[in-house]
């Protein structure tokens, strides 16, 4: 698979764009379905600079020797997009090279793209973003040390580093299921935010296991999104916050499992 580094319009507008699927976490979701190599072409100045049959002879043929190619039906190529895909398949003609067309995925309210699973995500629409995705819409992450807040009012949370690139969905607390090495989709609840009701200042993704017991620090979490619960909110004291949060916590069980037995915080 051939993709570009950085995002052609983070290089066109100077700002970093956050990504639905990071480079690691790609490369596990290609690897799944068969492919063997991922090849990044440095997006800058020069490649940018060139013309439709430039970007075929310099980098399909003499780069990476192409001998087919698969493109998605609006792919565009070539210095200001201005390559089409017909051009692209009489370009490489003479190369003995065959272009096959990728036909868009479609649904109710038209093309499935990256723009909509964004704004699903901005507005917690969780059950739309994964319909869109085809997939639970996934973090993942390092477990790190944080302020162990949780600990003191019964709900102990790991702290998670992910790729400064990830796209976040909006701020709030999420039902989930979470993934390690040696644990398989464990029910628990994640909130992302900045922590108001103990004057967090900076934005945090904190989960927190049912029934867990164990030293997770250091270890790679891969964190599901399931439903999405409520925003972020102030709360007057940390008994609030604690209230809360088992209710938070007793309705993600039921939506994970709805005959599941709704039991007291783990300790």
């Amino acid at each position: 698979m051939v993709s570009f580094s950085p995002h052609p319009q983070e290089f066109f507008t100077g700002q970093r764009r956050l990504l639905l699927t990071p480079l690691a976490e790609k490369a596990k979701y290609l690897q799944a379905i068969g492919v063997e190599q991922i090849v990044l072409l440095p997006f800058n100045a020069e490649l940018a600079a060139l013309t439709p049959p430039d970007f075929v002879e310099q980098i399909l043929v003499r780069g990476l020797q192409a001998q087919r190619i698969s493109v998605g039906k609006d792919f565009r190529f070539g210095q200001g997009r201005s390559g089409t895909i017909t051009d692209l398949q009489q370009l490489a003609a003479p190369y003995g090279i065959t272009v096959e067309v990728a036909p868009l995925y479609l649904d109710h309210d038209g093309r499935i793209s990256s723009s909509r699973i964004r704004e699903a995500l901005r507005q917690g629409d969780i059950a739309q973003a994964n319909q869109l995705l085809g997939r639970p819409y996934q973090l993942v992450g390092e477990v790190v040390t944080g302020r162990q807040l949780g600990r003191t009012i019964g709900f102990p949370t790991a702290n998670l580093k992910l790729p400064e690139d990830k796209f976040l969905p909006c701020c709030g607390v999420y039902s989930v299921w979470v993934s390690a090495a040696e644990e398989q989709n464990h029910p628990g609840v994640m909130n992302i935010g900045y922590r108001p009701t103990v004057e967090g200042q900076q934005l945090t993704v904190e989960i927190h296991l049912f029934d867990w017991s164990g030293d997770l620090y250091g270890h790679t979490l891969t964190v599901s999104l399931v439903h999405f619960l409520r925003p972020e909110q102030k709360f007057p004291s940390l008994e609030a916050l604690k209230a809360q949060i088992q209710q938070d916590c007793d309705q993600a069980r039921r939506g994970l499992n709805p005959s599941c037995e709704i039991i007291g915080p783990t300790p």
